[in-house]
C-alpha cells in the first residue's frame, strides 16, 4: 500500500514539475519575450561597441601625444578632441515631437485617406 501511495506522489510531483517547466518555457518563447530579450542584447552589444569606441579614441590621443614628443613635433595649444556627438534619436525634445506629428500624423487616423478603413 505504501508503495503505490509513494509512487502515485512521486508520479503527480513529477507531472507538476514537468508542467511548470514547459510553462515557463511557453512563456520564454512568446514574441514579446523574444522581442525584449533581443532588444537587451542589442543595448548591451551597443554600450560595448561604445566602451570599445571610447577606449580607442583615448589610446589614439595617448599614441598620438606619444608620436609628437618622439618626433619633436608641438602640439598646438588648445587642440583637443571634439566633444562626443548625441544621436538626435535619443534626444527626444520638442523640436523632434512636432516633426513626428507632422509625418506620422496617419498614426492617430484622423488623415481624410486612411487605407486601413474597411470597405
Amino acid at each position: 500500500m505504501f508503495r503505490r501511495t509513494f509512487w502515485f506522489t512521486a508520479g503527480a510531483a513529477a507531472g507538476v514539475w514537468a508542467t511548470t517547466k514547459v510553462n515557463r518555457k511557453l512563456r520564454q518563447l512568446t514574441p514579446e519575450h523574444l522581442a525584449a530579450q533581443a532588444a537587451n542584447k542589442a543595448i548591451e552589444a551597443g554600450h560595448r561597441v561604445k566602451d570599445f569606441a571610447l577606449d580607442v579614441r583615448a589610446g589614439m590621443a595617448q599614441r598620438e601625444a606619444e608620436l609628437g614628443e618622439a618626433l619633436g613635433i608641438a602640439e598646438p595649444p588648445g587642440r583637443v578632441l571634439p566633444p562626443q556627438r548625441r544621436l538626435a534619436a535619443l534626444d527626444r525634445g520638442t523640436e523632434n515631437q512636432k516633426h513626428d506629428e507632422k509625418h506620422y500624423g496617419m498614426l492617430d487616423n484622423t488623415h481624410p485617406y486612411n487605407r486601413n478603413e474597411d470597405h
